[in-house]
């Protein structure tokens, strides 16, 4: 674990919204821990750190809570809808070694080819790796497909000890051309015969 992700937090006994608005101004973030059929605790996080390690998906946290080390997986991130303020986190416990379901981010590389255009049907794949080694993203690379070329989740190459749950058959990233409309000469005349009778018109007495 990178020291950037060992956190030090504070067990809270106090709950309610007054309670969580009163740690979000002190630029703290309340969070719970679960998992491994331990009873929920309910913590306070450094905001600004976690606020920068929860950028990226599935972020690993090591926690360091009455003098022990807690390993976690930030599970969900609550946010204000308006400010986008990290309202509360929600943290799984997992162990080195033991294989988690996460989503991984689809990120496509390369430029296809010439008068095509690139549609990601599906943002994320769902997978089984390790605790450890979540990756960040999976590449998708179109370099020179053409129109009509299709990838699916089985046609993608995983990072080692990953293994995929979706549907090997499930569409990912589709090459097409892009679909140009133009107004032909009739429909440009249709358009502007109104403006033009406008124009010649008199002006009432």
């Amino acid at each position: 674990m990178s020291e950037d992700t060992k956190v030090r937090v504070e067990r809270r006994e106090n709950f309610g919204k007054g309670f969580a608005r009163r740690l979000r101004a002190a630029g703290q973030i309340p969070a719970v821990i679960y998992g491994h059929g331990t009873d929920p605790v309910h913590v306070a996080l450094p905001g600004h750190q976690v606020s920068l390690l929860v950028r990226r998906a599935n972020a690993l946290l090591e926690l360091e809570i009455d003098g022990k080390q807690q390993l976690t997986l930030v599970k969900d991130v609550q946010r204000d809808p308006v400010r986008q303020i990290i309202e509360h986190i929600d943290l799984l416990v997992v162990k080195k070694g033991e294989k988690i379901h996460v989503e991984v981010p689809v990120l496509v590389v390369g430029e296809s080819a010439p008068g095509t255009m690139v549609n990601l049907d599906t943002a994320t794949l769902r997978l089984e790796v390790e605790a450890t080694h979540i990756p960040q993203h999976i590449e998708v690379d179109v370099t020179g497909r053409e129109e009509g070329a299709h990838v699916t989740a089985g046609a993608i190459a995983l990072p080692k000890g990953a293994t995929l749950i979706d549907d090997p058959e499930l569409l990912i990233v589709a090459v097409s051309v892009p679909v140009v409309t133009e107004e032909g000469p009739a429909e440009e005349a249709a358009a502007e015969a109104p403006a033009e009778a406008a124009a010649e018109e008199p002006a009432a007495e």
